[in-house]
């Protein structure tokens, strides 16, 4: 079924959803999964007078870590192989949902697993979604579990999953 899983992840209640689904995924189909954390660059912080962006980037780096380190330990206790890795975003344009899907394309992902919070009308509008962007920009098919799920998510008890055909 699958061989390379991806999951991404952002420290989220909804991203550690999303990776007891690709756990359950993997354990069940012997995949290798790679659990990524993408670290953003937050350009527009490079603009604010008197403001020092290294101090975010560091806060986004040492949560990294941990959400990094806490998969692995889930990985071992599971029994699924795999390294997770922390990615950074380009400073020059590129933005999480490219670099989610750039790892994917690199590691050679059959699936991606993911999180989506939901967001609707002007929340949505305003923060966009990276959910949307990886399942538009994906050349494999997109898993995403939503943040309504009410309990721990699994491979056969998500409540949604959307999958782009590839091109």
């Amino acid at each position: 079924m699958y061989s390379n899983i991806l999951v991404a992840l952002d420290g989220s209640d909804t991203s550690s959803r999303a990776l007891d689904a690709a756990l359950d995924l993997a354990a069940q189909t012997g995949a290798r999964l790679t659990p990524v954390y993408v670290v953003d660059f937050l350009v527009p912080a490079y603009d604010t007078f008197g403001y020092d962006p290294s101090i975010l980037i560091d806060a986004f780096r040492e949560e990294g870590l941990r959400v990094t380190e806490d998969a692995a330990h889930r990985m071992t206790a599971r029994g699924v192989t795999g390294t997770p890795q922390i990615s950074n975003v380009a400073p020059a344009g590129e933005d999480i949902a490219h670099r989610i899907v750039t790892v994917a394309d690199d590691i050679g992902a059959d699936l991606i697993v993911m999180g989506t919070h939901g967001r609707r009308g002007f929340r949505r509008l305003v923060l966009g979604s990276v959910a949307e962007r990886v399942l538009r920009q994906a050349t494999c098919p997109v898993l995403m579990i939503p943040a309504s799920c009410a309990s721990k998510a699994s491979a056969d008890t998500a409540a949604a999953s959307i999958e782009k055909e590839p091109s």
